[in-house]
């Protein structure tokens, strides 16, 4: 492989063994205390789930975690629609039931998943989250899916013949508000003049309420809407006008109204956790990033009949931004802290067989460069540069 102008990268991948010494290079932080498993030990993952499971944000984290039972022979068990008053005993059982990673989303209980954490400083915990990651074992991540919200909002604002597109959200809260801002600002771009509207139902589940703001809005002029939560696509199907879905493919549901929308999807979160736990090196760090179209974490689903339907220049003018979202390179600079001024030192294009790189690091002369799952690396001589 090369790096465009400054020759080409040596590659090596490591064993499980091999990755704990990672560590010299700057690749890992404060870490659990303790050892890797044996290898035919299995990871017990366990999730606390404030909604139903069929939530959609709750049902591709349960989603991947069933993937990673069948392809990572983790051993799996959850809990639902837990109160948060419920919350921290839930949590507890399982750290004291011996699961070695608890998952959920805290997003209604920040204070009681991290004082229980904190109660089990041997356990990993990683909670969808609104605040950052806390020490020692406390990580955090969320649904990133932004820019294939954004693609979806191009969409609309194409096959918009009212010139009003609309949302119904959630609530008002910087998780929900990212995607919903990232839909519109989509939809103005292939079309200034787009007016909005956008409904919030102060509710991560209350289909019945969702499907009577879209009918509303839908009254009111909307003929393409971003389905952010359940019922809003029954309403669209009904008064026969598109829709966008979100987290998962829903094509399925209404298959001559959903024309696509971003799919989130967890496995790569889980599969980075569950490794790092595996090999007794987890740490409190946002893993938001692997829910990022550049790691495989976020897409746009599939336009199912749509695809015969979308005139040709729609479909092109989402693959020429999708491609620059999916297939970023990568750059490194040194920096002069007295002056706040930088140099770059190198570059190249992104490195398919590494999935995005997650970490760089020039040690000795060379520059290092880690795969996402910390399994292999390149490494690069960098002419005329120290450490």
């Amino acid at each position: 492989m090369s790096n465009g102008s400054r020759g080409g990268f040596g590659r090596r991948e490591f064993s499980r063994r091999e990755v704990l010494g990672l560590g010299a290079l700057g690749l890992t932080a404060a870490m659990l205390p303790r050892f890797a498993f044996a290898e035919d030990k299995k990871v017990k993952v366990a999730a606390v789930f404030a909604t139903p499971i069929e939530e959609p944000w709750d049902n591709q984290v349960h989603v991947a975690l069933l993937k990673a039972e069948k392809e990572l022979g983790i051993e799996y068990k959850w809990s639902e629609k837990v109160q948060t008053a419920d919350f921290g005993r839930v949590m507890r059982e399982y750290a004291q039931g011996g699961y070695d990673l608890v998952m959920g989303d805290a997003f209604a209980a920040e204070r009681e998943s991290r004082r229980t954490a904190k109660q089990f400083p041997k356990t990993a915990f990683l909670f969808g989250s609104g605040a950052g990651p806390a020490e020692p074992n406390f990580g955090v991540f969320d649904n990133w899916i932004h820019e294939p919200a954004y693609l979806s909002g191009m969409i609309a604002g194409k096959m918009s013949k009212s010139g009003v597109v609309g949302a119904v959200a959630a609530m008002g809260i910087p998780e929900v508000n990212r995607l919903v801002n990232a839909f519109f600002a989509g939809a103005r771009e292939v079309n200034k003049d787009v007016k909005r509207k956008v409904t919030f139902i102060g509710s991560f589940f209350d289909p019945p309420k969702a499907k009577e703001a879209a009918i509303a809005q839908i009254d009111a002029g909307v003929d393409v809407i971003y389905a952010e939560r359940f019922g809003v696509i029954e309403a669209a199907q009904e008064k026969k006008v598109y829709a966008i879905s979100n987290m998962s493919d829903q094509s399925e549901l209404a298959p001559d109204t959903v024309i696509t929308g971003p799919v989130w999807d967890m496995y790569p979160t889980v599969e980075q956790a569950v490794k790092l736990v595996k090999a007794g090196v987890f740490t409190a760090q946002d893993y938001g990033d692997f829910s990022r179209m550049a790691k495989g974490g976020s897409s746009l689903a599939p336009y199912h009949k749509f695809d015969t339907i979308l005139p040709a220049d729609v479909k092109e003018m989402v693959e020429k931004k999708l491609d620059p979202a999916c297939h970023r390179g990568w750059v490194v600079a040194r920096l002069d802290p007295a002056t706040a001024t930088y140099r770059v030192v190198a570059y190249g294009p992104a490195i398919a067989e590494f999935g995005g790189v997650s970490t760089a690091q020039i040690v000795d002369g060379n520059l290092w460069l880690t795969s996402n799952q910390m399994d292999r690396a390149a490494w690069l001589p960098l002419p005329g540069v120290r450490h």
